[in-house]
């Protein structure tokens, strides 16, 4: 049986189709979905598909610089908070690099500008893939810039 990688209880990830290398991410077994922080969304149509525009301030605690990004919408969910308010939310498809591991996986979009990390990962990404330590921090280290032949894809939802 081969040993499931190892995850902190916060880790560095890549999501390379919004030129983001570097991104810290809260890993949350309670969250059943990822979360990525946007804000400024905008829907529209493209070629009689959904797309949504929106912003993202990649660096923990500041707001000053951001990134405009663009994605096919794959769904709108109701989503519960860990405080319990519900939120529908766009839900989007793109690719994580985690250390080694590249997933093709969902995620939903909202403003966490007020929490300490502008990423979450929720179970549903992590089960079957990762062990978790909690008592850790960025076992998998920065990820290293995407080239294509470095990384096996896998699919997450």
């Amino acid at each position: 049986m081969t040993q499931l990688p190892l995850l902190g209880w916060r880790e560095w990830v890549a999501l390379p189709e919004f030129d983001i290398n570097q991104i810290k991410a809260k890993i949350d077994t309670g969250a059943r979905s990822s979360a990525l922080h946007a804000f400024a969304i905008d829907p529209y149509r493209k070629g009689g598909q959904r797309w949504v525009m929106f912003a993202i301030h990649p660096k923990q605690k500041h707001s000053d610089g951001y990134i405009e990004c663009h994605a096919p919408v794959k769904d709108r969910r109701l989503v519960s908070d860990s405080g319990g308010h519900k939120q529908r939310r766009y839900v989007i498809e793109t690719r994580l690099i985690l250390g080694d591991t590249n997933i093709r996986t969902e995620m939903t979009l909202t403003n966490r500008d007020s929490m300490l990390f502008r990423m979450l990962i929720g179970r549903t990404l992590i089960n079957t893939r990762f062990i978790i330590d909690p008592s850790a921090s960025y076992l998998q280290g920065k990820p290293a810039i995407y080239t294509p032949d470095r990384f096996q894809e896998t699919a997450a939802s």
